[in-house]
């Protein structure tokens, strides 16, 4: 099959405004050098991190770590604040005592590999000095490790045995920006800690945030007088080069083809630098991944000489391939990217230089009325958006191409709604009633969720026996459901199997359905991998079916 010619026309705004002239052919800039991935990777790791912009502001983030309570630090992408400031707060004495750095990450892949970084950089073996703790992965150690990178929702849960987190000396929210329902959950618990534990220091920490915002909800000081503020604010710029953004002449109808033709176009006009391609799903990733390796096959028969490696990205990937993603490639090879919005912020990957973005987002939207949690595609918002496009210009100038108008951009919401506002708060009132805030709603959310979302979590609590009438935690049942890592459905499906004689069978049908989908379905087998998972399904529906499949395999 012959490359699709495309038809698509980008333009850049500040140009000659379409259908006036040709859109501007792509090899007209930039063309030339080799990519280098990272310019000073030749110097020692020490001089390296000499190298990143945060690098000049270190004594101003350790005098203000020291003078306030809470420390705002809005540090452009690429500034190295993730991997360095923890180091910085190490390096000042901030783990004495037997003390901890504790470092969020709203990503388990992210607070895996920015771990892996920062031992690599300290010259630690990761699980000593530097660990982290994510879901079902504790590669820390209770007596050596000095900074620990974990989870949100893996904070939360450690407040539940350790209510004032008092082996932790700092505690820095990276990523803050992206508003997840556990860091909203910890930065409420969080104020609330501050109040009991002055010694207690916060970093939040992002590349886009609405600082005053933060600033403000943070900002224990009540007189007026600005001197006696909590509370400080640093910026520190990013180390980012220009991204020309393109615009389609008109609306995209499928941006599935429309990615694929981007990257065909892309490599044809011959410019070095790897690709980025944001999808919004697995399945998206798999056909856009399918479809340019059939692309590659016919234009390597055509004799292009410059060959594609295109390697997909999402969160329900295993580790090994996840991490194919950070490997080097040689100059006569391109690496294209696909993948979701886990691309977006959480990681960087060197080498990218064109960004493709289809401009939607999978997001988790809870209906209280049906009460049900689904992921809906959705219109990114502006911020992410300028996120996408700054993931080009980590390296050299690059180029971002939007499969949309710029009249649609103009029309994105300025930013995503926060998780807490979209989802389903059983398992947050479940929570935050088990670590003894009874009133909670008037517990201080940065974004106080849907009135109706709350009275509809409080009441399927009530319906499974967590909540007695006057709304406080039951005692075994409402406790013992807190305990779990679970959902409350899935907490009290549990408790209640002994007494129908059949905990074995739930505790894995429980432990099945935590699995994104435990099937694999290569891209080219669909038909015969659907017969095969046909074997296993039954009439009484999809949890009986998991427990045929768990059976079978043991």
């Amino acid at each position: 099959m012959a490359a699709p010619r495309s038809t698509m026309k980008f333009w850049k705004p500040g140009t000659e405004a379409p259908g006036i002239s040709e859109e501007r052919e792509l090899n007209t800039e930039t063309s030339g050098s080799t990519i280098v991935y990272n310019p000073h990777t030749a110097l020692s790791i020490e001089r390296q991190r000499q190298k990143l912009p945060v690098f000049k502001h270190r004594n101003n983030i350790l005098y203000l770590v020291e003078s306030c309570q809470t420390v705002i630090i809005v540090g452009e992408t690429g500034c190295g604040k993730t991997t360095q400031i923890p180091q910085y707060l190490l390096e000042a004495g901030w783990a004495t005592e037997g003390k901890v750095i504790g470092v969020t990450q709203p990503r388990r892949v992210a607070a895996v590999s920015v771990a892996n970084r920062v031992a690599e950089e300290r010259g630690a073996l990761l699980g000593h000095e530097v660990g982290y703790t994510i879901r079902f992965d504790d590669c820390s150690d209770v007596h050596a490790t000095r900074i620990k990178f974990l989870t949100d929702g893996m904070l939360v849960r450690e407040m539940m045995s350790d209510p004032l987190l008092k082996k932790y000396s700092v505690l820095m929210l990276d990523e803050a920006h992206e508003r997840t329902l556990y860091t909203d959950i910890a930065i409420g618990l969080l104020k609330k800690i501050q109040k009991k534990r002055q010694d207690l220091r916060l970093i939040v920490a992002s590349a886009t945030l609405d600082a005053m915002k933060f600033h403000n909800f943070f900002n224990l000081n009540e007189t007026g007088d600005p001197s006696k503020d909590t509370c400080g604010i640093l910026t520190v710029e990013g180390r980012t080069f220009p991204v020309d953004i393109f615009y389609t002449v008109s609306p995209v109808p499928d941006y599935v083809k429309a990615t694929v033709e981007t990257v065909v176009k892309i490599h044809e006009a011959d410019e070095d630098g790897d690709v980025l391609a944001f999808l919004t799903g697995q399945e998206e990733v798999e056909k856009v991944v399918s479809l340019l390796q059939e692309q590659a096959r016919t234009m390597s028969r055509q004799g292009m000489k410059k060959h594609l490696r295109i390697l997909p990205m999402y969160s329900g990937l295993p580790y090994p391939d996840q991490m194919k993603v950070f490997d080097r490639v040689p100059p006569t090879v391109r690496k294209v990217v696909v993948a979701t919005n886990i691309a977006e912020t959480s990681i960087t990957i060197n080498g990218i230089v064109f960004v493709i973005d289809c401009a939607f987002v999978k997001l988790r939207a809870y209906n209280p009325h049906s009460a049900i949690e689904s992921l809906v595609v959705t219109p990114i918002s502006k911020a992410s958006a300028s996120q996408r496009a700054g993931r080009a210009g980590r390296n050299r100038p690059g180029k971002c191409f939007r499969l949309y108008t710029e009249e649609d951009f103009e029309k994105l919401p300025a930013s995503t709604v926060p998780e807490m506002q979209r989802s389903n708060l059983a398992p947050v009132i479940l929570q935050l009633k088990a670590l003894g805030i009874d009133n909670v709603l008037r517990f201080s959310f940065l974004s106080p969720p849907p009135a109706q979302t709350m009275v509809q979590a409080l009441e399927l609590l009530y319906a499974l026996g967590g909540l007695d009438n006057y709304g406080r935690l039951t005692d075994p049942m409402g406790l013992r459901m807190a305990e779990f890592p679970l959902s409350p459905m899935f907490a009290k499906m549990l408790l209640e199997s002994g007494n129908f004689g059949c905990s074995k069978e739930i505790v894995t049908i429980a432990a099945m359905m935590q699995i994104q989908n435990i099937f694999i379905v290569p891209p080219n087998q669909k038909k015969a991998a659907a017969k095969e998972h046909r074997m296993f399904a039954v009439a009484e529906g999809d949890h009986l079916t998991m427990l045929n499949v768990y059976e079978a395999f043991i």
